[in-house]
């Protein structure tokens, strides 16, 4: 892994993203939109920035050309399929063979184990509907993006990350395969290390292929969950 592009990197997750890549001493491009490149003017003289909308086709195009890895915030912005757009983008013009990381929340489901609670369900349908009431995000258009990434032949990783909080880094996230599995009972995970994982993911070949939901590192599930491996 030499070169990486992040798309949406101007948001808080993607500051993370640009970060951890940095720190690994990663070619980093950001594509993010053009009222949203000034956020990222303190990095300017340290990575390459694109200024257009992330389902662009151009610039994603232009973006990923060359990059061994792509990160992916997918963001389900509007109500024009903005985030199902920007993932066939990166799946059309990434480079053949790169690692391609999305992120998403538990309510991304491949149908083969997830398991909700009835608040969880009706929590997700409240917000789709008070979004898409005041126009400002289609939710279903995520599970769409999904949907088309799980269908691609391309080594895809998706990272359906907890209620996110700010603070310290507590370590790698814990994964499971599954929503509704013990480990991810505390449902929280510290936004820098939902982008650690992300970053991580771009190396590690169990997860290719794979739509791990994560929980941090510090909480009880988890501290729960490696006292119990432990003994």
């Amino acid at each position: 892994m030499r070169k990486v592009c992040i798309i949406g990197g101007s948001g808080k997750l993607g500051r993370y993203l640009i970060s951890h890549c940095l720190e690994r001493g990663y070619d980093v491009t950001a594509l993010c939109r053009p009222e949203s490149v000034g956020k990222l003017a303190d990095l300017a003289d340290r990575i390459t920035v694109v200024g257009a909308r992330t389902d662009d086709r151009v610039a994603v195009a232009r973006a990923v050309a060359g990059c061994d890895g792509v990160l992916t915030v997918l963001v389900p912005f509007g109500m024009h399929d903005y985030a199902s757009g920007t993932a066939q983008a990166v799946l059309d013009h990434a480079e053949p063979g790169a690692r391609l990381v999305f992120s998403c929340g538990w309510h991304i489901t491949r149908g083969d184990g997830d398991r909700y609670t009835r608040r969880f369900r009706l929590m997700v349908r409240a917000m789709t509907l008070a979004a898409r009431w005041v126009r400002f995000a289609d939710i279903d258009d995520q599970v769409r993006a999904c949907d088309r990434i799980f269908a691609s032949d391309t080594a895809w990783t998706v990272v359906r990350g907890s209620d996110l909080e700010e603070g310290p880094s507590e370590g790698l996230p814990l994964w499971a395969r599954h929503v509704g599995d013990p480990v991810l009972a505390s449902n929280r995970t510290r936004r820098t290390d939902y982008a650690l994982f992300m970053v991580e993911a771009l190396t590690d070949p169990a997860l290719v292929r794979e739509a791990p939901a994560i929980v941090g590192r510090g909480t009880p599930s988890a501290r729960a969950h490696l006292e119990r491996g432990a003994a």
